[in-house]
């Protein structure tokens, strides 16, 4: 039998708001939040990507800016409408079975919270019922969760880039996804109350059978990248047509990300061959002086000619380290009211 098309399924509303952020994202979160009526009938779901140490204070700049309670949800918690629930530092924050789920699975993205798991597994769990939100932030997290959540149906909304501090992630979701709309703040606050306010029939452009994320076959054979975070090999997977690579254990990097980490491993790894050279510089020094002291002119000349050379290779090292491109910012957004 052939497999259904697309659609269209009457719904009460779309009652499941997902919003990713990372630098940049607290502001315009807060103001989000302050424009929402205290009667709001949804659920909020909110990623920032914060450090895993230390305590968040997100749902208290929340809580404070509207008219909605926020918090840290607990796992298992039942899905409640009228409140925001903000993923707490070092878990993914996931739904399930009507629930939430809070995890320490692997990063993803190099960040956990991530906010690509949230989205994927809210498509998954409540398909046209989820609208998915991105706000400012670098790189291109939610990328993929939003693609997730266009297939099952759900609405997806990113913040006007011009407004945004930091513009690259709502760039890199409008480029893999044909965004339902493209807001600044105030605008996707007029339309969450307009969307969650009564009922709707919306149309599937899709199945709703099947999960959006096709999940790395183990068998399929390693790229040849190796994962920053655990060292395996990573693999390449089409997620909705979104590029991603994923390792054995679940690390899962886009591929900004990766390149960003890559970056910083070359970095570390200079900084680590230029510590490496100017000891050699020191010693062949050192052996050069000895050797003098003794009266063995031929072994100082071969010591100061290898402090010469290794001199010039730390110099070059020094001028590589001085003149390279810009690294891309930290993902991890600092909290503040």
């Amino acid at each position: 039998m052939a497999s259904p098309g697309p659609q269209a399924v009457p719904l009460r509303r779309r009652d499941i708001v997902v919003i990713g952020a990372s630098a940049g994202g607290v502001e315009p979160l807060r103001d989000l939040v302050r424009a929402l009526p205290a009667d709001l009938p949804a659920a909020v779901f909110v990623v920032l990507h914060i450090a895993p140490s230390g305590t968040s204070v997100l749902p208290a700049i929340l809580g404070r800016a509207g008219n909605l309670p926020a918090v840290h949800p607990i796992n298992g918690d039942r899905i409640l409408p009228g409140r925001i629930y903000v993923a707490p530092p070092d878990r993914h924050m996931l739904v399930r079975g009507g629930r939430i789920s809070l995890t320490l699975g692997p990063r993803e993205n190099r960040s956990r919270p991530a906010i690509d798991p949230l989205f994927r597994s809210a498509a998954m769990e409540f398909g046209p019922r989820v609208i998915g939100i991105i706000h400012s932030g670098t790189l291109d997290d939610g990328t993929a969760g939003l693609r997730a959540i266009d297939e099952r149906g759900g609405m997806t909304v990113v913040q006007d880039p011009e407004e945004a501090l930091h513009p690259a992630m709502p760039k890199n979701a409008m480029e893999a996804v044909a965004v339902d709309h493209c807001l600044k703040v105030a605008e996707i606050a007029t339309l969450l109350k307009a969307t969650v306010a009564g009922p709707g029939e919306f149309e599937l452009r899709g199945r709703t059978d099947e999960p959006p994320v096709q999940v790395e076959d183990a068998s399929a054979p390693p790229g040849v990248f190796v994962c920053p975070e655990c060292h395996g090999p990573l693999h390449e997977v089409d997620e909705s047509g979104v590029l991603q690579f994923r390792c054995r254990v679940g690390h899962v990097f886009s591929p900004e990300s990766l390149e960003a980490e890559k970056g910083a491993d070359i970095e570390r790894s200079l900084f680590v061959a230029l510590q490496v050279v100017e000891d050699g510089v020191s010693l062949a020094r050192r052996l050069a002086r000895h050797a003098g002291s003794r009266g063995y002119p031929v072994s100082e000349r071969h010591f100061q000619a290898q402090a010469e050379a290794r001199a010039e290779a730390a110099s070059a090292l020094r001028r590589l380290l001085t003149t390279r491109a810009p690294q891309a910012p930290e993902e991890q957004q600092p909290e503040t009211a």
